[in-house]
């Protein structure tokens, strides 16, 4: 009973972190940049104020431009449920694994390509057919990203990578590990919308991919979407620091225990919201032709990784 209880308080820290590195991520850039910008929990502020708007809805939209966004946030709070957050194992890793987690973030994406193109506008159309020649790349490459470490610890479920990982700290640092994390870390920038592959703080039709399949939402559908954009975020930088650097991970469920693995999960994705902001600050959007150009990159360094670590097994 302690594990599941412990699985919804996981997955009330999701969310309540979620919107915080996003705006720490904001904040750290405009430092950068020598603004002083909006501070690091302004993104609180913004939920609030979405679900306090009332919902215009295109005329030409049908119920799934409604059921969307439900969709999307309950698929985002699922994948919460199945990786390692603060502690591993956990009693959901036996009901999903790498390829639940794969399916559960495609899934997300599907629908919110849907209803971009549900309403019939312009904007909606390009963003969706740009989301998915990123997920027709991205997403395979997060499977084969983390199957090279599930080879090495025998199992595709996450919980297991971690703990093969703390009982054998050697095998972070082995070619095939170091392989993902640069495959992961590049999918990362572009499953989330970041810089060089998407910009998230403009609106320019012509460079927006995430921004263009939500301009038609408002109130309390925009205010799911965003958090679970928020949360998609958190996500990937959990799989970065825990399945990679598992140390700070709870394998028990006593309380000193879990709280140093809070406050170690906070430290990671702290460090992981400045690297982004550094990245951000330093590289300019590709065109966007030259994407899949990068997200093949990082298919094959997810390929090498499989690779290095059948070879070195």
């Amino acid at each position: 009973m302690t594990g599941y209880i412990l699985e919804l308080a996981q997955v009330g820290l999701a969310l309540l972190l979620a919107p915080g590195l996003a705006g720490f991520v904001r904040w750290v850039k405009a430092r950068l940049q020598n603004r002083r910008g909006a501070p690091p929990w302004q993104p609180y502020f913004e939920l609030r104020k979405l679900f306090g708007k009332e919902v215009v809805v295109s005329n030409n939209a049908s119920w799934l431009f409604r059921f969307a966004p439900y969709i999307i946030f309950a698929s985002t709070i699922a994948v919460t449920l199945l990786i390692p957050l603060i502690a591993a194992p956990l009693p959901f890793d036996g009901l999903g694994d790498l390829l639940m987690v794969v399916y559960l973030l495609l899934l997300g994406t599907f629908f919110l390509a849907l209803a971009g193109l549900d309403p019939g506008t312009a904007f909606g159309g390009m963003g969706a057919s740009r989301e998915m020649t990123v997920a027709a790349i991205a997403e395979p490459t997060i499977a084969l990203a983390i199957f090279g470490l599930a080879l090495g610890a025998g199992s595709t479920n996450l919980g297991r990578i971690v703990t093969q990982t703390l009982a054998n700290p050697t095998v972070a640092v082995s070619p095939g590990h170091l392989l993902a994390f640069a495959a992961l870390f590049i999918v990362t920038l572009a499953e989330t919308g970041r810089l060089p592959v998407d910009n998230p703080a403009t609106h320019l039709e012509l460079t927006m991919i995430h921004e263009a399949m939500i301009l038609e939402y408002s109130g309390r559908y925009l205010a799911l979407i965003e958090w679970a954009a928020w949360l998609k975020l958190t996500i990937f930088f959990t799989l970065l620091a825990n399945l990679f650097v598992p140390w700070g991970v709870a394998t028990t469920l006593e309380p000193a225990a879990l709280a140093i693995s809070v406050a170690t999960l906070i430290i990671k994705l702290a460090v992981l919201g400045v690297i982004i902001a550094v990245v951000e600050t330093r590289v300019a959007k590709l065109r966007l032709f030259r994407v899949p150009e990068l997200l093949g990159v990082s298919f094959v360094l997810a390929l090498l990784a499989v690779t290095s670590s059948f070879l070195l097994k």
